[in-house]
């Protein structure tokens, strides 16, 4: 079934082409375009870390902001990040989000220029006072991508991902390092996977792999991974974003597809969180909506935990959990969902669930006989193709 399966994704995949790729973008100008947008055409005051003159009158954030001093008309070496001439406004004046949007925006210009490379932690402690927290850098990055309609990668900015890896893979890093994601005690840490991966020739990617499995909790991870999953089966490999995957899981999970194209089934717990969680996978989130076809594979179903598992299987009901209210609007949610009207099964799944008022974990399945994951449940639905 599982040779089928792959057999009629191909097929699919011949018959339907392949996405068109995104096409390049001036980062530079399009920064100053931006930049143009917040503060005005006449007399740009700041940008990129550069005076370009006379310092007018203009507005951020709807605080008036007052000339501070002459500019100094002689150019000059900085350093990366150097705090002029943003500091010069920054530390006497409060600002509103478009200031710091410039401010990112010189940094991320620097970047670009030096084909040098920044996580978003590196970005945030560079004046973490003014940031206030984390979140706040995250989000004025992600609406740059958004407006600039550029993925993150091409502003040069990374994030530490928190994904791993395991399986029948094998790749050489950059730095010419070999890794063999096949060995028994070896769990890859997605360190820079935008980098690494996205960048790599197709003859780098190498695997036997009959299917990828997309994991939702690191703790069933590491119990498949106990249990000689990947070896037992026929060659696979396991991925897990633990939890919402980052965005360096999404772009491995596509890069593995695009190169391969092998069936790409999902584990998640029955409860519309687990759901949410798959039909990011699937179909992206809201928030990098605008780079979908970078990060999405419509191709992965949905292997389990079934909510029509529960019943079919006899799980004991001292397992399952009541859906809270915030549950119940979340599944609301996501049954409105325009895609959902083209995937009939899984709405049906969801309809069992809320019919239900009950959730449960794949941890659940443990009350059956604590290997019965990996010896019985997955093994059989790969079999005979219990996936939706």
């Amino acid at each position: 079934v599982l040779d089928q399966h792959r057999a009629s994704l191909l097929a699919a995949l011949r018959k339907g082409g392949r996405e068109p790729a995104g096409g390049g973008t001036h980062l530079a100008t399009r920064h100053r375009d931006l930049a143009k947008s917040f503060l005005g055409t006449a007399g740009l005051e700041v940008f990129c870390g550069e005076m370009l003159g006379p310092h007018p009158v203009s507005h951020c954030g709807g605080h008036r902001v007052k000339p501070v001093g002459p500019a100094n008309p002689e150019p000059r070496e900085r350093p990366l990040f150097s705090e002029k001439p943003l500091s010069l406004l920054l530390t006497y004046f409060e600002l509103g989000k478009p200031a710091l949007i410039l401010k990112i925006l010189s940094m991320i210009y620097k970047l670009v220029q030096s084909n040098t490379y920044a996580t978003k932690r590196d970005i945030y402690y560079t004046d973490s006072q003014l940031f206030g927290n984390q979140t706040v850098v995250d989000n004025i990055i992600n609406d740059i991508s958004c407006m600039l309609k550029v993925p993150r990668r091409s502003l040069h900015i990374l994030s530490t991902s928190k994904g791993l890896i395991a399986g029948n893979l094998r790749y050489i890093e950059e730095d010419g390092t070999k890794v063999n994601c096949a060995c028994a005690t070896l769990v890859v840490k997605l360190k820079y996977a935008c980098l690494k991966f996205i960048s790599l020739n197709f003859t780098d990617l190498i695997t036997d792999a009959k299917f990828l499995l997309i994991v939702e909790k690191d703790a069933t991870f590491q119990r498949l991974l106990d249990d000689s999953f990947c070896t037992k089966m026929s060659p696979c490999i396991m991925v897990t974003g633990k939890g919402v995957p980052d965005l360096n899981t999404r772009l491995l999970v596509k890069k593995l597809w695009d190169t391969f194209h092998i069936p790409i089934f999902t584990l998640v717990d029955a409860d519309p969180h687990g759901i949410e969680i798959m039909c990011i996978y699937k179909y992206g989130s809201m928030a990098m909506s605008f780079e979908a076809h970078n990060l999405t594979v419509p191709a992965i179903r949905w292997l389990g935990l079934l909510p029509s598992d529960i019943k079919r299987l006899n799980i004991p009901k001292v397992t399952l959990i009541p859906l809270t209210k915030q549950d119940q609007m979340k599944l609301d949610s996501i049954l409105k969902r325009p895609y959902i009207t083209c995937q009939p099964f899984w709405r049906k799944e969801m309809e069992i669930m809320a019919d239900s008022k009950m959730k449960a974990e794949i941890q659940a399945l443990t009350f059956l006989s604590s290997d019965y994951l990996s010896r019985v449940y997955l093994p059989n639905k790969l079999k005979f193709g219990g996936w939706i």
